[in-house]
């Protein structure tokens, strides 16, 4: 397998600001890509051994495109998970204006972070979506548009100047990016993981996704994302992406991922890693009873029950 981190590229987007954070990433040849799929088909190929993409922001929940391409085609895993606080810088050709911007460009995860600055500021602008914001600031740098949103950091790559910095609408803005290579163990748990699952129902019926989420709630399992997609086979045809506290090495989980087993259509296992916004002295306590010491010993009473022990 090739040494090498495929990544959204161009050079110059906040996913290759994330992924620098990463230790590992200082040994690795780091290979952009032009969008969230053409960096995970390149895991799935052969070609990397590992796509680092983004998943979630703070201000729109769940990047559908990575999402999509997560619950489609060749399995594949999430092993780590980096959280990069976002702020937007408005990149254009030396000696634009404010005035003189009718177009504008960025990665379409970025419009909702900028709505209100574009309304204040740019009201008569057009937007115009790309693959990324960098890929954004390299049209602006070819002439195809008069402005692009993206990190201050990007101006020098693509020889443009930031007219404007600090954008955001909403204050504290981060985004989610994960590491995602082909299924292998997942590493130990640290005591401050993250279990990430896709769910089918069997069929459409009253109470079915409180079903699903009673696999959860009976174990005291905090969700910490559950998001919708459809699966092509009609309107009204979901499966739920969901992010849970813990690990599957815990009891509770894989209690958990057993019983939605047997009650789903399907269960795709996208990995249990370390979550990246708190420390393992920092995770919540498990309720009473969800412990895997009184899971064990609920096991084992259970065991001489059957053995006539009790």
């Amino acid at each position: 397998m090739p040494a090498s981190y495929a990544y959204l590229g161009p050079e110059g987007t906040f996913t290759e600001v994330a992924l620098r954070t990463l230790p590992e990433a200082a040994t690795r040849e780091l290979i952009p890509y032009v969008s969230v799929q053409s960096a995970l088909d390149a895991v799935r190929a052969g070609e990397a051994e590992a796509a680092f993409v983004p998943i979630e922001n703070s201000v729109e929940g769940g990047i559908t495109t990575t999402l999509d391409e997560l619950v489609a085609g060749e399995p594949l895993m999430i092993y780590r998970e980096v959280l990069l606080s976002i702020t937007f810088a408005l990149l254009v050709r030396p000696g634009t204006k404010l005035a003189d911007i009718k177009t504008v460009s960025a990665h379409p995860a970025a419009q909702p972070q900028v709505r209100n600055w574009l309304r204040a500021n740019l009201p008569d602008a057009l937007w115009e979506s790309a693959a990324s914001n960098a890929d954004a600031a390299r049209l602006v740098q070819e002439g195809r548009y008069e402005a692009a949103f993206a990190g201050e950091f990007a101006a020098a790559r693509y020889g443009l100047e930031a007219l404007e910095t600090g954008i955001h609408d909403a204050e504290n803005a981060q985004t989610r990016f994960v590491l995602v290579g082909r299924p292998a163990r997942p590493a130990a748990p640290t005591g401050a993981d993250k279990t990430s699952v896709v769910l089918w129902q069997r069929d459409d019926h009253p109470g079915a996704l409180r079903d699903l989420l009673g696999e959860f709630a009976s174990r005291g399992i905090n969700l910490m994302l559950l998001q919708s997609r459809p699966t092509g086979a009609g309107i009204g045809n979901y499966c739920f992406c969901i992010d849970a506290e813990g690990h599957i090495a815990d009891r509770r989980m894989a209690e958990a991922l057993m019983g939605l087993r047997r009650i789903c259509l399907q269960v795709r296992f996208l990995g249990s890693y370390p979550r990246a916004d708190i420390t393992p002295g920092e995770a919540r306590r498990t309720l009473p009873g969800t412990s895997d010491e009184e899971f064990m010993a609920a096991a084992d009473w259970v065991a001489r029950c059957q053995d006539g022990r009790f």
